[in-house]
């Protein structure tokens, strides 16, 4: 009988502690980070092109913002940002130049004492987690996982990536844990261009050193079986955009950019309309090729019985233009390459089937004040940053009205009612004034119509004095 007792006491202990556990206000966090999703390129945005199940999961059981942006829509760069919660033009590399593209990011070879102190590893560190990592990292040297503390569990960025994350997820942990989980797709379709098109030695090398990558893409390229061509493009493929053809009076900017690498000028000059209509279907194959592995996490989530203790938040660094203005990859302003998908799960605190449409949300800058709040312990970042909890709890009273993107042709503000100033800086200064409600997907621009005068006069000022103060219009 006391035998029993004890091992009665035992049991009960081993339930509260879990209990205990599962209600902690320091959940476990696991930040699934794919590279190259727009914002649209999801099921449960109504893209009926594609499905994508597990990524409708941490939707229909969490809070889902259409208006989320990268601080910069390339790689580099916005990872910059996840990790410290600034922008990457915050940083200079070792020349001295202000960070806003790729290669200048991975030339940051110093960080200062305040960002050494106060970025997203130290700050959960400090609160008890333990850190973990894997898959992509194209992070500099003094912000690289392992230089920051955290336990690197795989260098794949695929399928074994999402095993070994099941496997750790799996396990008994005594502490709570903040997982990175950056699976590398839809990425590969950036090799289509690339390979049709390689001129150059640069292009040469990548293509010598992905074959993998030129594996994916070759799958996702495949045609669904005893299908005719015919019925293929009549009635599966996805159609071109409603904005195939370049902005009308398209930006110098956007234009240099393009002229900059050759595959890129060639894919607009010479691709078929069945050609990028390929390519929007490998993308969309590559798309769910990723979901897939992001399901694997998900079931291993879901039976280590630890959900309701564990916050998923699902993200992009950036898009990919799939067509649009007759172009592929990322970099500009446009929302395929800029609005980034933004998903949070936290299965009984959050609830179910929310869709945020107004509020804008900085991937970059609002993660690190978020899980600040969430731990109890304050962070120094941007201080333009947000805490996204009272979002999730459903208050909106005095969000943001405005946010602002980064990229080495310039720098953008979008506001809250649906309009883009956008201040191109590659080849001099060229302005436009974008209109989300009247034209969304952004033919044209109305930065020289009258009528708008007043809207593109408040944008320029918060670009000047609440963003980028030093940017100023002569």
């Amino acid at each position: 009988m006391n035998f029993f007792k004890i091992y009665l006491f035992i049991l009960t202990t081993i339930f509260y502690n879990r209990l205990y556990c599962q209600n902690s206000d320091k959940p476990n966090i696991i930040y699934i980070y794919i590279d190259q999703l727009s914002e649209t390129m999801m099921s449960c945005a109504g893209n009926k092109y594609l499905k994508t199940p597990a990524i409708d999961y941490i939707a229909r059981n969490g809070i889902r913002f259409t208006r989320a942006y990268t601080t910069n829509p390339v790689c580099s760069p916005a990872r910059v940002s996840l990790m410290t919660g600034r922008f990457p033009g915050y940083f200079k590399d070792n020349e001295g130049n202000q960070v806003r593209e790729n290669r200048g990011s991975m030339r940051i070879t110093q960080i200062s004492k305040s960002v050494s102190t106060n970025n997203i590893a130290v700050l959960l560190r400090r609160a008890g987690y333990d850190l973990i990592y894997g898959g992509k990292e194209h992070l500099p040297a003094p912000l690289s996982p392992k230089n920051l503390g955290f336990q690197i569990i795989s260098n794949d960025e695929r399928d074994d990536l999402a095993k070994e994350a099941a496997n750790f997820i799996s396990k008994n942990h005594d502490n709570p844990y903040f997982m990175i989980v950056s699976l590398i797709n839809p990425h590969d379709i950036c090799y289509m261009a690339i390979r049709d098109f390689a001129e150059t030695e640069e292009d040469h090398s990548i293509l010598e050193n992905g074959n993998e990558e030129l594996k994916n893409l070759e799958e996702a390229l495949q045609l669904p079986v005893n299908i005719s061509i015919e019925k293929f493009f009549n009635e599966i493929c996805p159609p071109l955009p409603l904005n195939f053809e370049p902005q009308e009076d398209e930006p110098l900017a956007v234009k240099s950019l393009i002229k900059r690498r050759s595959f890129r000028e060639s894919a607009r000059e010479r691709y078929t309309p069945e050609q990028w209509r390929m390519h929007r279907w490998a993308y969309a194959r590559l798309t769910e090729k990723v979901d897939s592995q992001i399901q694997i996490i998900l079931d291993a989530l879901k039976q280590s019985g630890n959900e309701e203790n564990t916050m998923v938040i699902f993200s992009s660094d950036h898009g990919d233009n799939d067509s649009s203005h007759k172009m592929e990859h990322k970099t500009v302003f446009y929302e395929e390459s800029a609005n980034i998908p933004f998903i949070v799960m936290w299965r009984g605190k959050i609830q179910g089937g929310q869709i945020d449409n107004k509020s804008l949300i900085s991937n970059g800058l609002d993660l690190l004040p978020t899980i600040s709040d969430y731990i109890g312990l304050k962070g120094i970042s941007d201080p333009r940053g947000r805490s996204l909890r009272p979002l999730f709890n459903g208050n909106k009273n005095n969000w943001r009205k405005t946010l602002a993107v980064e990229s080495e042709i310039g720098r953008m503000v979008v506001s809250d009612d649906g309009y883009k100033y956008v201040r191109y800086d590659l080849v001099g200064i060229e302005e436009r004034l974008m209109n989300l409600n009247k034209d969304p997907f952004e033919k044209k621009h109305f930065t020289n119509d009258k009528s708008y005068n007043k809207i593109l006069l408040r944008l320029r000022k918060k670009f000047d004095e609440k963003w980028f103060p030093k940017s100023r219009l002569n």
